[in-house]
C-alpha cells in the first residue's frame, strides 16, 4: 500500500508541473472543460464517491491553496470531511493493535467472596490491607482488583468505611481545591503535544500553564511558579492541591505549592476518576494556532472540559 500511495502522490506531483509549464490559455480551457464534466459527473453519481488513501492526502494539501468561499463549487468534499479523515488518522496511531496481548483471566468466584468477607469482619482494613492478606494465604492479587471488587459489592474500600468518601471530600472542599494534568494534543502533522492545565474546582476556572513538545520537571517547575505569580493572593484562599503520579510532578514541584500553604495531595495509581475534573483524552488540533499559555478560562459548572475547550478557544 505504501508503494502505491507514492506512486499516487509522484504521478500528481509530475502532472502539477505539467501544468505549470503550458499556457495560460491551453490551462483555461482544460479547466472549463474539466469543470463542466464535474458538474456532469456529479449530477450522475448516485452514492457518494470513495476515496483512497492518495486522494485524502492530495486534497488535503490542495485544499490550503482554495479560498473558502469557492470551495463547493472546485472542491468534491467540505472542509469537515477533511478534519474526519485526519481525526480516523490519529484514531489509527492510538490502536496499538500489534502490542496487544490476551487479558488477564477474571477472578475467581471464591476469591471474591474472602474479599468481601475480609472487608466486612475487619471495617478498618482496606484495600491495601487485604491485598496483603490475601499475599500471604498465596493469592497474586493486584490492589486495584481488590477496590472493584469491594466498589462492586457497595463496600467503601477505604479504611474508614463510615467516614466521608472522596466525592464528598470533593464537593465539601471544592471552593480549596486547584487540580493539574497533562493534556496530549495530536497536530495536523501528528506531532504530539503536551499542554500543563490546572483547574480551580470551585470557580471552574481553567489556566493553561504552557505548551511544549518534550516536558521536563524542571519545566514542569517553571509553569508552577508562574502560576503562583499570576494568581498572587489568589494562591492563597487554596488549601489542596491534586495530581497524578507523573514523573514530571517532582518534589521541586510540590514545593512551589506547599511555601504558598498548600496540601498535596496524589492520586491513587491507575485511577484517573480520582482527578477526573482535570483529566482529559487527547484531543484533534487540526493544522491552527495553538493557545497561549497562562491563558484563563471559566467554565460553567457540568460542563465537560473537553467540550469547553473545544467551543472558547480558538484553534
Amino acid at each position: 500500500m505504501l508503494l502505491s500511495l507514492l506512486y499516487r502522490l509522484v504521478w500528481c506531483v509530475l502532472g502539477l508541473l505539467g501544468v505549470l509549464v503550458r499556457s495560460d490559455l491551453s490551462k483555461d480551457v482544460e479547466l472549463l472543460v474539466l469543470r463542466q464534466e464535474n458538474q456532469v459527473l456529479r449530477r450522475q453519481l448516485s452514492g457518494h464517491p470513495r476515496w483512497d488513501y492518495a486522494d485524502r492526502l492530495w486534497l488535503t494539501a490542495l485544499s490550503r491553496l482554495v479560498n473558502r468561499r469557492r470551495w463547493s463549487e472546485i472542491f468534491p468534499v467540505t472542509p469537515a470531511t477533511i478534519l474526519r479523515w485526519h481525526r480516523h488518522l490519529v484514531a489509527r496511531k492510538w490502536t496499538f493493535t500489534d502490542r496487544r496481548l490476551p487479558g488477564r483471566p477474571s477472578t475467581g468466584v471464591p476469591i471474591k467472596t474472602l474479599i468481601v468477607r475480609m472487608a466486612r469482619d475487619n471495617p478498618a482494613w482496606g484495600h491495601r490491607r487485604i491485598q496483603g492478606e490475601l499475599a500471604r494465604l498465596g493469592y497474586a492479587i493486584g490492589a486495584s482488583t481488590v477496590w472493584e471488587i469491594l466498589h462492586a459489592a457497595g463496600i467503601d474500600p477505604a479504611p474508614r468505611r463510615a467516614g466521608p468518601t472522596w466525592r464528598h471530600f470533593l464537593t465539601a472542599q471544592a471552593h480549596a481545591i486547584i487540580a493539574c494534568d497533562f493534556l496530549v494534543i495530536e497536530t495536523v502533522l501528528l506531532r504530539r503535544l503536551y499542554v500543563l492545565v490546572f483547574i480551580e474546582h470551585g470557580t471552574r476556572r481553567l489556566h493553561l500553564g504552557g505548551v511544549t513538545a518534550h516536558p521536563t520537571g524542571a519545566w514542569a517547575v517553571q509553569q508552577a511558579r508562574n502560576l503562583a505569580m499570576d494568581l498572587g493572593d489568589g494562591l492563597g484562599a487554596l488549601r489542596f492541591l491534586i495530581h497524578d503520579r507523573d514523573s514530571l510532578f517532582t518534589a521541586a514541584f510540590g514545593e512551589v505549592f506547599k511555601s504558598e500553604g498548600l496540601r498535596i495531595i496524589t492520586t491513587l495509581s491507575q485511577t484517573p476518576r480520582m482527578n477526573s475534573d482535570s483529566t482529559l483524552p487527547p484531543m484533534l488540533v487540526a493544522g491552527s494556532r495553538l493557545p497561549g499559555a497562562n491563558r484563563v478560562e471559566t467554565i460553567p459548572a457540568g460542563t465537560p472540559i473537553t467540550r469547553a475547550l473545544a467551543t472558547r478557544s480558538r484553534w
